[in-house]
């Protein structure tokens, strides 16, 4: 039986949601996150289970397989502490199997509102943010970026001790049922993928230099792609990206050092536009500094074969 002084308070949420911090530091590939989901709730399965069976039996139930995201695992785990309570005030009437499949079963709901709000949408739209800044040079780039997902991430992380508590096991079924969960999931994955657009429109740099014409009747190719579809490129080549790494499983590493090699390439025979054509000049000033140095015109002659 719990008594008053076994009973939760603040103080022992608030350890709860410490404890949470480390959360990914112990996945393993047989359990996941179960060895932190335990240690996130031992305090309060301490002090609820002052006989060492009771405690030990406890802890048995919540070194099960558990697995989700992070950020909202603080839910299941306040949760668990406070049917952890109930059961410690009448273990003979309460059943401990629901608190492993109410814990089980919130598992993958969370994951999906976590994964989607955070992986999918918070953490691009602070890459995108914060990359913007930094690729105009502005040292703000990198500090808005930390605070745009953290600041989020630790205040629902702290909410949700407390709420979970709160709320209790009747949270889930009455979600489901109105079916807020979905819509939030969908609507939320919506943001996500116009964000990812919008970021692969503004960030991917790739246009063409490449004209056709004499004299004032000079047309550009570019031009003639961005009157039928602006930034069309840029949404060709993350297509193509995309299908290579997630449909023939190609390495990001051999995307990387590919894309590297035809920027270098396009640049040198001045096939790209405004973006990597940056490429070619980056050399070209490496070639003139090199020159410099060469005093001989022999050298500097045979130097200027390769014309950039």
């Amino acid at each position: 039986m719990s008594s008053e002084k076994n009973r939760i308070t603040k103080a022992d949420l608030k350890k709860i949601f410490w404890r949470s911090v480390p959360t990914e530091h112990s996945w393993n590939y047989e359990r996941q996150s179960n060895c932190s989901y335990c240690f996130a709730l031992l305090p309060i399965l301490k002090k609820l289970y002052p006989d060492k069976k009771d405690l030990s039996e406890s802890m048995k139930r919540h070194m099960e397989f558990f697995n989700t995201t992070p950020y909202v695992v603080t839910f299941p785990l306040a949760i668990s502490a406070a049917m952890e309570e109930k059961r410690a005030e009448n273990p003979d009437n309460f059943d401990t199997a629901s608190i492993v499949n109410v814990k089980t079963a919130l598992m993958g709901p969370m994951a999906a509102i976590g994964d989607t709000l955070f992986h999918g949408t918070l953490r691009i739209v602070a890459t995108g943010i914060g990359t913007t800044l930094a690729l105009q040079g502005n040292p703000l780039g990198a500090l808005l970026f930390l605070l745009i997902f953290n600041i989020p991430a630790w205040a629902i992380r702290y909410i949700m001790t407390f709420k979970g508590y709160e709320i209790g096991t009747g949270f889930l079924e009455k979600v489901q049922k109105s079916g807020i969960m979905e819509t939030f999931t969908f609507l939320a994955s919506i943001i996500g993928l116009m964000v990812t657009g919008a970021m692969s429109a503004g960030s991917i740099g790739l246009a063409l230099n490449i004209n056709f014409g004499t004299g004032d009747a000079v047309t550009s190719v570019q031009s003639l792609i961005d009157g039928i579809v602006p930034r069309l490129l840029p949404l060709v080549l993350f297509g193509i990206v995309w299908k290579l790494l997630k449909k023939k499983k190609v390495s990001p590493l051999v995307m990387m050092l590919a894309m590297i090699v035809i920027g270098i390439i396009g640049a040198y025979f001045n096939i790209w536009g405004y973006d990597l054509k940056g490429v070619g000049l980056l050399l070209r000033h490496a070639l003139l500094e090199r020159l410099n140095l060469l005093g001989n015109a022999e050298q500097r002659r045979r130097v200027l074969v390769f014309r950039f």
